[in-house]
């Protein structure tokens, strides 16, 4: 090997060392690079849009079906066996309270009563006899020696077995009487016949092949019942002087309203709500009974309530939250949720007026975050 080979092998290998030293100042200055990029910079509060939490009476609507019925309702069977002599009324027709709507007849009865009277008279003779002759034993035992005690006694308590005797047929003629008065079938309030299921003639009675159906339903309706029943969570706020405004679908075009009177106070053990009443005048008899209303309900808030934004309840698998911004932290508060109306909710939780919560709350704002409140002006 010359000199001039062993040259050219001196400059590649210093070559190659070159090479490699500037490798490595390249990764060297790489590796400097990506720490620079891993340094955590200094953490800086989250600006954060907040208002002071109040109190407040909020106000909303439930809305539920319901049931217009008559305010009362009967059905007029007859109490004795008699047959329909003339009927006055029929379906459709106004009656006043009082008024004659049929007159039945018992031939049998009348044989009744006639017996009835003449026990009657019979046992005024008998009582009026014997209240004589005790009177007149009774004078003439003043004149000492002229009646025994005995005599004078024996008449008294005849006297007094005839007169209970005569009040007993009296009352028996009273009982025939009365039942005498059930033969005329009167309405017990003013209101309308709905139903008639007899003609003339028919045999009715609590034996009459027609007992089972009764001779005259009546309903009042110029003044109806109003019936919801108020889901459980809503009770609370009902009270007997609410308005209540319903439509029907007969008269889509027209609102109603009625004012609660009854509150059944116990929940319906399969519904689990509570059955109100609301009266409805209806002099106009435009609402007829049986028609199903759509109810409007309004809730007023008896008390005053932590009232707060829509967007500052926090619905997380964990439960639901607002965010309260403490010592400039910000802090997960669980709640319940009440009443919504408009964009507000109610809720009830460990909080306090005059408390800072943030308006729009969001999982990204986390537990104990550094947060910057920023109030409204």
């Amino acid at each position: 090997m010359n000199s001039q080979q062993n040259n050219h092998i001196l400059m590649f290998a210093l070559s190659g060392i070159t090479m490699g030293m500037m490798l490595l100042s390249s990764c060297g200055s790489h590796e400097s690079k990506a720490g620079e990029k891993k340094e955590i910079p200094g953490s800086s509060a989250m600006e954060t849009a907040t208002f002071v939490l109040t109190k407040g009476k909020l106000s909303s609507k439930f809305s539920a079906p319901g049931e217009l019925i008559a305010f009362q309702q009967v059905d007029l069977y007859a109490k004795e066996n008699s047959f329909v002599k003339k009927i006055y009324v029929d379906v459709g027709s106004e009656v006043a309270t009082g008024q004659l709507l049929a007159t039945l007849e018992a031939p049998e009865l009348n044989s009744r009563i006639a017996a009835s009277e003449s026990r009657l008279k019979s046992q005024e003779a008998i009582y009026m006899a014997s209240k004589a002759n005790y009177d007149r034993l009774y004078k003439t035992s003043q004149t000492p020696g002229t009646i025994s005690p005995n005599d004078l006694d024996q008449a008294a308590a005849r006297m007094r077995a005839d007169e209970a005797q005569l009040e007993a047929a009296r009352a028996a003629n009273k009982e025939v009487t009365i039942i005498r008065g059930y033969l005329e079938i009167r309405a017990p309030f003013a209101g309308v016949i709905t139903t008639r299921n007899v003609n003339t003639g028919a045999y009715v009675g609590p034996s009459g092949k027609g007992s089972e159906y009764p001779l005259f339903t009546l309903q009042e309706q110029k003044h109806l019942r109003l019936v919801v029943s108020v889901p459980e969570a809503y009770t609370g706020y009902l009270s007997n002087r609410n308005q209540l405004q319903f439509t029907v679908k007969a008269l889509p075009n027209e609102q109603f309203s009625g004012t609660v009177k009854r509150l059944s106070g116990a929940l319906d053990a399969r519904l689990r709500a509570e059955r109100i009443e609301a009266d409805v005048q209806n002099n106009n008899k435009k609402l007829l009974p049986g028609m199903v209303a759509e109810v409007n309900i309004p809730m007023p808030s008896q008390d005053s309530v932590l009232v707060v934004p829509k967007g500052a309840v926090l619905n997380t698998t964990e439960g639901i939250f607002v965010i309260k911004v403490t010592e400039g932290k910000a802090q997960w508060v669980k709640v319940e949720k009440g009443r919504e109306a408009g964009k507000e909710a109610e809720v009830f939780g460990a909080l306090s007026p005059g408390d800072i919560l943030v308006e729009n709350a969001s999982e990204e704002i986390r537990d104990g975050m550094p947060v910057e409140a920023m109030q409204k002006q």
